[in-house]
């Protein structure tokens, strides 16, 4: 799958999926930079960034385009956001939240201050009428929390956020969920949360061996 702002490349023999870069001559996490017919482009590493594993694990749609307006939920220091930013690109927007008041300010020096499309939101995603930073309804939510009720918290950002027919990407870490259940049994409890609370579920991809106990869901509002 390929669209804008990604393209899957071969190097060292092997097929990478990787982003243009929108911050030329910039590697945020040390990731390797390739050029190719005079464009610079980033490799994205799938066992950093799920978003890549679900690329790599076949992922049938990618709802993140140029111009898309995202609001990211667990944005860490910004690996898989700063992909996200390239593919976006300059009409694009990404919302990237994030509790930690400590990893936010890496988020800021590493990503944000360089792209700015970003926006770093230093709030509790079970708060989402705290973003006064994010403005009309976005396209893509894409949630990657590890709590207990992170298919609740994605729901509730969802319902104040996302626009109708709009697309959820929700990781489903299934040890912060419950660590005695089986993970595929996990994983389908969670479906069927989104499900019930009227989201079409269009996949489910497991994210071995990138990400042990990991699931993909690939959601419509």
């Amino acid at each position: 799958m390929e669209n804008e702002g990604i393209r899957w490349l071969t190097v060292g023999g092997q097929k990478n999926v990787a982003t243009l870069n929108l911050v030329k001559g910039d590697s945020v996490y040390g990731e390797k930079l390739v050029y190719q017919d005079g464009d610079e482009y980033r490799l994205w590493d799938p066992f950093r960034s799920k978003l890549a594993g679900s690329l790599k694990k076949g992922l049938k749609k990618m709802p993140i385009r140029e111009g898309t307006k995202v609001l990211y939920l667990g944005a860490s220091t910004g690996t898989t956001v700063s992909h996200v930013s390239d593919i976006v690109g300059n009409t694009g927007i990404v919302f990237a939240v994030e509790p930690s008041a400590r990893v936010v300010r890496e988020l800021i020096e590493n990503v944000a201050s360089k792209r700015r499309n970003v926006v770093p939101i230093n709030e509790d995603a079970r708060r989402p009428q705290t973003y006064f930073s994010v403005f009309g309804k976005v396209d893509v939510v894409y949630c990657d929390i590890a709590q207990p009720d992170q298919t609740e918290i994605a729901m509730l950002n969802c319902d104040k956020y996302l626009k109708e027919g709009g697309i959820m990407l929700l990781v489903v870490k299934t040890q912060s969920i419950d660590v005695t259940r089986d993970p595929s049994a996990v994983v389908s409890q969670e479906a069927k949360k989104l499900e019930k609370a009227g989201f079409r579920i269009e996949q489910i991809l497991n994210l071995e061996p990138f990400d042990k106990d990991h699931a993909m869901i690939y959601c419509v509002k």
